[in-house]
């Protein structure tokens, strides 16, 4: 999804944008004056009739039917079984009411949700536990995102032995780019762009690359996360520096480009689904989202699912639409949902006042125009402009008479932070301080600013603005501190990181994990600057970035470790390792802290915990799933026929005779809703675990303070003589009468003396 770092305007159009059309009469229709969109249309294959030699036929049958002129803009196979088109309103609504079609769907636009991190999650002290690379390079990651810089050295393919034979991908030609770009290291590269182009008109190519070619750069940071190669000696201008490479360096990348200047659009993020499953994928990364829908309804999890049956791992940024609850993204059950967390890796620039008080903030600047070394004139933009809204440094709203020769102090909010700062320079400021608001709070990200600039928490910043206030010669100056690690407490939840609780299923716990998403460096391209400003004319190999975008791939690549040592395991089985062996308390014994509050986070915010790679290539038991067991979670969503047959892709009857529960889905978290009061109300999980460790007997430990609630496990010991061997567990709660908006959170573990089995309980009350 789309990075914290504020990129250029026209990234920052991406948006969650329904691309509706309105009710139109058939007298409009008649006078073809009704305006089309997009849609995707799903067909029941097994419906196709006999008279059809084969069902793109048939599509285009049906298709005729209604129109004379529309054309398919894809046919999809795999992802789902049907195709997209531009229609008028009344010509969708006319063939989804023919034989064989389930579904019309308006198409959706998606937004990105934009190294220490490899020492950071202890892969640099376990290599021996690691998987060897020659099993490691059998393992292929796909990337769906912006495309990929493919001279970036993170995909230099030096040792790396031939392309795995399981490959049917390709490398796609297109504006800047050719089949030689690809190499043993990136070996498939594609471009979707039709969805896009039907909607807004052809890619301007002296804009962007109408080929795999990544012109934005969100793309190559978040596949050179999941798979870079290693590269010493990188840094962000002297920021972060030392090696930097993919959470699995040496499994192979192949890229699917699906966003553009205009967003992402779902028929061509299907497109490159369909592909992906087709070419050999072993994992997909997807570091973007949209607005929330019922799962039917919901391209990226009806394309995970058709993944999920293939055997691929599928995961998922939950979204910067943080610290709000309910603001997920990404939920499906047989997606890995991310959250993001900090590293213990900080950029300290401090803010030093004329009445002598320091205050810490953080930046990356590095550049040629640097703060006097004493004290400068200090403003507040608010007071350097007559537009009401000046204290945000908006284009053109700052006047240089007040402004030049000044720091300017500006709230941050509304345009991007890096703007901010180059509208201070283009005004003749000599340095910012960025200040949260309320929205933010404590949370700090760095950039790499245009000039002297520093980015400062609420408190700080309210401070700083009384001292502006009350100083009739106000003064202050900013000193860089470069790099510091070893930064306590860490990882903290971000604040801008997605939460929960499941808005589409609240019995359903999401995020599953957070992982690093807060100031990562990874590999960026050669066509924009590190702020992605057109008025930014330095280049640099790696950049320093934020957002769940950055915390997906790094799952994605973990991932992609489990699977090479495992290559037997189910999607599912490898997101139980990765959840149920993640961490909740420090090495101190405290709880993980979420930066929003100051508090400590909980559930919903962190899921399962942090991902500890090490741990999750040994998890002991997991908790696997097939795809049947989740057409048997739909079927107790009550879902039609229709509805899952559209996800599956086949007839799928629910027995009528059987009663479906939720809480039966072999879920590694429980999420527990009591209705209005909860009083006596009794909700029971049945739960399975497979032993794919040694043979070992585990006692469970209930961990959950709560006087509204009382949890009871049955049988409270499990014994395992050998290897996938599974054994069933009954987790009941009984409720008692607490006020509506009440939430308590808990954990079961399993443990044998050896492993722990972790999964987090979360309890609410309507």
């Amino acid at each position: 999804m789309k990075p914290l770092k504020m990129q250029s305007f026209t990234i920052s159009l991406f948006s969650i944008l329904l691309l509706g059309v309105c009710h139109v009469s058939r007298a409009t229709l008649a006078s073809n004056k009704e305006k089309k969109a997009t849609y995707i249309v799903h067909m029941s294959k097994p419906e196709m009739p006999a008279s059809f030699e084969h069902h793109t036929h048939w599509y285009e049958s049906s298709l005729k039917s209604v129109s004379d002129s529309a054309q398919m803009l894809y046919t999809y196979e795999n992802a789902i079984h049907g195709f997209s088109t531009r229609l008028t309103l009344a010509e969708a609504k006319l063939l989804e009411s023919q034989p064989g079609i389930l579904s019309v769907m308006l198409e959706l636009r998606y937004e990105l949700h934009t190294t220490r991190t490899p020492e950071f999650l202890g892969l640099d002290k376990s290599a021996d536990l690691l998987p060897q690379s020659d099993s490691v390079s059998e393992v292929i990651i796909g990337v769906l995102d912006t495309g990929v810089w493919p001279e970036s050295k993170s995909f230099l393919d030096t040792g790396f032995g031939p392309v795995p034979s399981s490959w049917k991908g390709e490398c796609e030609s297109g504006t800047n780019f050719t089949t030689k770009n690809c190499n043993r290291k990136l070996i498939g590269a594609r471009f979707f762009a039709r969805g896009y182009e039907a909607t807004l008109g052809p890619v301007d190519e002296s804009k962007e690359s109408k080929s795999p070619r990544d012109d934005d750069g969100h793309g190559t940071h978040t596949s050179s996360t999941a798979g870079g190669s290693s590269v010493a000696d990188a840094s962000l201008f002297g920021y972060a520096a030392g090696t930097a490479r993919g959470m699995a360096a040496r499994a192979r990348v192949a890229v699917y480009k699906v966003c553009w200047v205009g967003g992402c659009f779902s028929s061509d993020i299907l497109a490159a689904m369909d592909k992906a499953i087709d070419d050999g994928v072993n994992v997909l990364s997807m570091s973007l989202g949209g607005s929330m829908s019922n799962y039917y309804r919901d391209s990226v999890a009806i394309g995970a699912f058709a993944a999920m049956e293939k055997g691929i791992f599928v995961s998922c940024s939950a979204g910067n639409a943080g610290p709000s609850s309910y603001s997920l993204s990404n939920v499906a059950p047989w997606i890995t949902t991310i959250g993001a967390g900090t590293l213990d890796r900080d950029f300290p620039a401090f803010v030093t006042l004329g009445n002598g008080k320091n205050y810490s903030g953080v930046s990356l600047y590095k550049g040629d125009a640097m703060l006097p070394g004493k004290l400068s004139p200090f403003v507040y933009a608010g007071n350097a402009s007559n537009a009401t809204n000046g204290n945000l440094c908006m284009m053109g709203t700052l006047i240089p008479e007040q402004v030049a020769g000044k720091i300017v102090l500006c709230d941050r909010g509304v345009n991007p932070r890096v703007q901010k700062g180059a509208v201070v320079k283009a005004a003749g400021g000599l340095g910012m301080v960025l200040s949260n608001t309320d929205a933010n709070g404590e949370e700090l990200v760095a950039d790499a600013h245009l000039l002297p600039a520093t980015a400062v928490g609420q408190k700080g910043g309210d401070e700083i603005k009384h001292y502006l206030f009350s100083d009739p010669k106000p003064t202050a100056t900013i000193l860089f501190e470069g790099t510091k690690v070893g930064i306590q407490p860490s990882p903290v939840v971000a604040a801008f990181s997605s939460r929960g609780p499941d808005s589409i299923t609240p019995d359903i716990l999401k995020p599953d994990m957070i992982a690093p998403g807060v100031n990562i460096l990874a590999g960026w391209v050669g066509s924009v600057g590190p702020t992605g400003l057109a008025t930014d004319g330095r280049r640099v190999e790696f950049n320093i970035i934020s957002g769940t975008s950055m915390s997906c791939p790094h799952v994605s690549g973990l991932a992609a470790l489990i699977k090479a040592a495992h290559p037997d395991w189910s999607p599912a089985a490898i997101k139980s390792a990765l959840m149920t062996t993640a961490y909740v308390t420090y090495k101190n014994g405290k709880k993980l802290q979420d930066v929003a509050t100051g508090k400590d986070s909980t559930p919903f915010d962190h899921g399962a915990g942090h991902v500890d790679p090490v741990s999750a290539l040994n998890p002991g038991l997991v908790y696997d799933l097939t795809a049947d067991d989740y057409l048997n979670f739909l079927c107790a969503l009550n879902y039609s026929a229709t509805e899952i047959t559209s996800l599956a892709r086949r007839k799928f009857t629910c027995d009528a005779s059987k009663k479906y529960s939720v809480t039966d889905l072999n879920y590694p978290s429980f999420a527990v809703n009591f209705g209005s009061g909860g009083a006596d109300a009794v909700i029971k999980h049945s739960r399975t675990l497979t032993n794919v460790g040694a043979p070992g007997t585990y006692k469970v430990v209930i961990s959950l303070q709560s006087p509204g609630v009382k949890v009871a496990v049955e049988p409270e010991t499990l014994s395992f003589r050998q290897a996938n061997e599974k054994k069933s567990y009954t987790v009941t709660f009984t409720g008692s009468s607490m006020p509506a908006g009440t939430n308590s959170f808990g954990r079961i573990e399993w443990s044998d003396g050896k492993q722990i089995v972790g999964s987090p309980i979360a309890v609410s009350w309507a």
